[in-house]
């Protein structure tokens, strides 16, 4: 049609008109059951909302009553479809929009020019003409005027957007809800203030604090918050920065959080700081506190961004460049960072301490995420030196009565707050020569020596509270111990005994079993000890005594309990006791070991025995049951290199590796103790044996314990003060691993780390171990640490290819791992992979000039063993070493081709179809292994036999290849009534 027909009135008109009822027909007539209608009702309402944004308003205005009545009636605001409820919203302000008439309220707050261009324009005009008055833009805005009915169903519909469960449909009426009140008189625009702020009630859900929120921001960001409701409003969004309600095991209000940091964001660029000065102490708190106590990362960055806004803006907010350059977008990012060190920083500025202490108090310990719990706590320890006297006498009293409360979680916190508030008041006490019952009252005393009773007597060291109460109170013990409380020979201490050793048998997890050996060891050295420091007898025999026998129970955590429990003895407690204690967890890693269980007890019984020794005295002709000495020591250290060799897997995978890194840190600690102390009982194969099994943990696949391995080696070998003797070949090591290798090398990554431990073959001392513990790394499936371990045991061989002696010292090493390992499954199939990568390198092709050389012989034997296994990667392997034979000349070749074929009869149907297809590969790379007039039948054969078919059938085609190749037919073995076939 042509747009200047378009352009007459009565066209126009009468095209909206139909366009209109067509619209209002469309959602008349559809619902939202079905993704048809749904579909429908979308474009109807997007259309009608794109036509009351653009049309012109007097052309809208008459239809604008029937299409409200239209969705009061569909009720389209309850859908269950939050975008159909979002475009209702939407539809609905602008309604609300064409209802009133389009101005801006001359009653708005405006701030003045935003822009360094409008400013400076403006001091230019009034330099040029100083006398001119300003022109003011006169609008008689304040004249009365009637407000259609329709309004105020408007903001009805919008203030229940802001409560409505889905964020975009908030935001739109929020939106809606700053652009109608926009267009109201002063006195109605207040009224929807008041409205909004109704949102703000406990009564109300999270969605509504959240629309709430965000109808503020938009409110104060377009100037229609006057600042004589701050006083109303400032306390709200206060409240709203620390909104958290707790929903079952989690809380809901992060949205909250962050929507309050938008509102303070945007009231910083909305008032002059003059308006916003009252509020400043409360909106700076309000704002560091979640800046740096927020758990959600998102509220913290939000009111990091806030925070910097109002002092760019504002001004006023005190210490602010300090705070925002400890406190930026990044820094915040860190939650620990954030409550340990960021924390401590900000309170040291006095307008900020007492209320992020009060916050922690108040929302932080009774968290329902433990691990904000337990942050608390410890920033609570860290601010203490910040505010001590309040600490003192104002924090503790209110911990106190929680502690003890109804509340788990507040109960578990305020515990633990008791605990590093008061092991913070006691060091600084120590500046001034102060005890801590000079600091704390006699009351505090007493209360935090009767919680224990408490608990004990209200059986809540029971059931799943119990499993949050037994670790506070044993941190609660161990702070009070470390405090000095004079407590001693107090009924309590009977009491807080009872309590770990309870705790202990009760197979307490892993997590927490630190905690609690803590508190042991605390408790012994502070209460168990006379003023000559020597342990009371009778406590030391009870404890010894007890916890060697948990060291045999049945439970797996009672063990790790018990070995841990001895591993933190104070040396007082171990003396007359070290050999019995040593025997014990000797047992333990032995015992269990056999029994291939017990992998977590077998660790902690490593790390124990070097905790026992390092505590103990050194003197080589010193009492066995007292120190570490030339009877002892072999003992010592022959329980810590048998665990270097413990392979355990279970369903976890490989978690002998757990004992093995225990095991070398504890040889390490040990070494430098021996070493530093009495050298002279550190017997040479002791280190050999060390450094060996160092090198070959070094050489392993598994990134992580390499890197540990690697670097203890080098620890020990670089250790000057003390120096580590007897270690060998010292010189050729400290060659290949100069001291710049303790920083630069990274033993994570196998290019660099196989680079050097492969030049470890080269040095005969460590040749057997390094060797071994390559075998896995190039025979591993992992593919970057077979190809750089593989590479760089390549470059190792062709280096030696010309020199005889060292490559038959190479195979002899090969020879002894493989024929101590044949059984061992975790090395032999390893090995046989990395054999066949280097047969087919052509590694030994010195020795293949030779006939029947010693080492391919006694290789094929080993491999015989073999032939009857019953795993197939195993037997796989062994065929493709068994083809890398074949290129050794002599009579070993007619052996090599007696076993393949014996292989191609193999009861596993696979097995069979895999020595084919080796065996054909194998010929064509080696042509000259048979006859060539025979050569062609034979690959004929090999190739077009379907080798997975009946035994009878194949035994035929093997029998026919054995007369073409010259090798004697197997014969049928009858054995016990029953015939096997070679």
């Amino acid at each position: 049609m042509d747009e200047r027909f378009m352009t007459r009135p009565d066209v126009k008109q009468k095209c909206l008109g139909e366009f209109l009822d067509w619209s209002l027909t469309t959602i008349s007539q559809t619902n939202d059951q079905s993704m048809r209608d749904i579909m429908v009702l979308d474009g109807a309402l997007q259309s009608l909302a794109t036509l009351f944004k653009h049309g012109k308003r007097d052309d809208v205005l008459q239809y604008a009553p029937a299409v409200m009545q239209c969705l009061e009636q569909k009720r389209l605001s309850e859908s269950s479809q939050s975008m159909l409820r979002k475009l209702v919203v939407k539809l609905i302000q602008r309604l609300g929009l064409t209802f009133l008439k389009p101005r801006l309220a001359a009653w708005r707050y405006q701030r003045g020019n935003r822009s360094l261009a409008a400013n400076l324009s403006a001091s230019q005009s009034m330099t040029v003409s100083a006398s001119a008055p300003p022109v003011v833009e006169t609008q008689d805005m304040e004249e009365d005027y009637d407000i259609p009915e329709e309004v105020e169903t408007v903001i009805e519909h919008l203030l229940l957007g802001l409560k409505d469960k889905e964020t975009i449909v908030r935001w739109s009426a929020a939106k809606g809800i700053g652009r109608v009140t926009g267009r109201l008189p002063k006195e109605l625009a207040d009224e929807v203030v008041g409205s909004v702020l109704d949102c703000f009630s406990f009564q109300e859900t999270d969605n509504a604090w959240h629309g709430g929120c965000l109808a503020l921001a938009e409110l104060g960001r377009r100037g229609l918050l006057l600042p004589s409701r701050l006083t109303d409003v400032v306390p709200l969004i206060v409240k709203s920065l620390t909104y958290d309600e707790k929903r079952g095991a989690c809380s809901v209000g992060s949205n909250v959080r962050d929507a309050a940091c938008y509102v303070c964001w945007s009231f910083a660029r909305a008032y002059e700081p003059k308006e916003l000065e009252p509020f400043v102490t409360q909106i700076a708190s309000s704002l560091v506190i979640t800046a740096v106590y927020d758990r959600n990362v998102n509220c913290r960055r939000a009111a990091s961004a806030a925070f910097q806004e109002n002092v760019g803006r504002q001004g006023t907010f005190p210490h602010g460049i300090d705070i925002l350059t400890a406190a930026d977008y990044y820094a915040v990012g860190n939650l620990n960072n954030c409550y340990l060190n960021i924390s401590v920083y900000i309170a040291s500025f006095p307008e900020y301490t007492k209320a992020m202490i009060d916050h922690l108090i108040a929302m932080k310990i009774n968290h329902w995420d433990g691990v904000i719990r337990e942050l608390s706590t410890k920033a609570l320890h860290n601010l203490t030196p910040q505010a001590p006297d309040y600490m003192a006498t104002t924090v503790l009293p209110q911990l106190l009565p929680v502690a003890v409360g109804v509340d788990l979680h507040g109960r578990h916190g305020a515990i633990l707050a008791c605990a590093e508030i008061t092991h913070a008041l006691y060091t600084l006490g120590l500046q001034t020569n102060r005890t801590v019952v000079d600091i704390i009252s006699s009351e505090c005393v007493d209360a935090l020596k009767n919680i224990h009773h408490m608990l004990n007597d209200r059986k809540q060291y029971r059931g799943f509270g119990g499993e949050l109460m037994r670790p506070a109170m044993c941190c609660l013990i161990e702070k009070l111990s470390l405090s000095k409380m004079p407590f001693k020979n107090d009924p309590v201490i009977s009491g807080w005994q009872w309590l770990i050793d309870d705790t202990i048998k009760s197979s307490v997890k892993d997590a927490n079993m630190v905690t609690i050996v803590s508190a042991l060891s605390a408790l012994c050295e502070e209460y168990y000890q006379s003023e000559l420091g020597k342990a009371d007898s009778q406590m030391q025999d009870v404890l010894v005594s007890q916890y060697i026998e948990g060291l045999k129970s049945h439970q797996m955590l009672t063990r790790c309990g018990s070995a841990l429990a001895l591993g933190c003895l104070p040396g007082f407690m171990i003396h007359r006791k070290l050999k019995q204690i040593l025997e014990g967890l000797t047992q333990l890693c032995t015992v269990s070991q056999k029994e291939g269980t017990f992998t977590e007890s077998r660790r902690d019984a490593v790390r124990a025995i070097a905790q026992v020794v390092v505590k103990v005295d050194v003197c080589a002709h010193g009492s066995p049951d007292s120190a570490l000495c030339s009877e002892n020591v072999a003992e010592v250290y022959g329980a810590l290199l048998n665990r270097m060799n413990d392979y355990t897997t279970d369903s976890r995978g490989d978690v002998g590796a757990w004992v093995r890194e225990a095991a070398m840190t504890s040889l390490m600690e040990v070494t430098l103790l021996v070493a530093g102390s009495a050298p002279e009982i550190l017997q040479p194969d002791l280190v050999k044996s060390m450094m060996c099994c160092l090198a070959q943990q070094a050489a392993e696949k598994i990134d992580r314990y390499r890197a540990h391995a690697g670097n203890v080696f080098l620890r020990l070998l670089h250790s000057t003060e003390p120096a580590v003797p007897h270690i060998p070949q010292r010189e050729e090591l400290l060659s290949i691993f100069p001291v710049e290798t303790t920083t630069n090398l990274n033993w994570n990554a196998p290019s660099q780390a196989f680079k050097y431990i492969t030049q470890l073959l080269g040095l005969p001392q460590y040749q057997y171990h390094t060797l071994l513990g390559l075998t896995v790394s190039v025979g591993g499936i992992t593919e970057s640490t077979v190809h750089f371990s593989s590479l760089s045991l390549f470059d190792y061989l062709r280096g030696i290819q010309d020199d005889s002696a060292a490559l038959t010292q190479f195979g002899d090493a090969l020879l002894s791992i493989f024929r101590d390992n044949l059984r061992n499954d975790r090395v032999s199939i390893p090995f046989l992979k990395m054999l066949n990568q280097i047969l087919a390198n052509s590694c030994f092709e010195i020795f293949t000039t030779q006939e029947n050389h010693p080492f391919c012989l006694d290789l094929l034997n080993l491999c015989k063993e073999f032939r009857k296994a019953k795993d197939i990667s195993k037997l796989r392997a062994c065929i493709s070493v068994l083809c890398g034979l074949i290129q050794f000349q002599g009579d070993v070749r007619k052996k090599v081709l007696s076993q393949l074929l014996m292989l191609l009869c193999h009861s596993f149907p696979v097995i069979r179809k895999t020595t084919a297809s080796q065996m054909y590969e194998m010929l064509l790379t080696y042509d000259d292994v048979i006859e060539p007039e025979v050569l062609d039948d034979v690959m004929t054969l090999l190739s077009d036999t379907n080798w997975e078919s009946d035994l009878s059938t194949v035994r035929t085609q093997r029998n026919q290849l054995c007369d073409w190749l010259g090798v004697p037919r197997p014969q049928a073995i009858t054995k016990q009534s029953s015939v096997q076939v070679s």
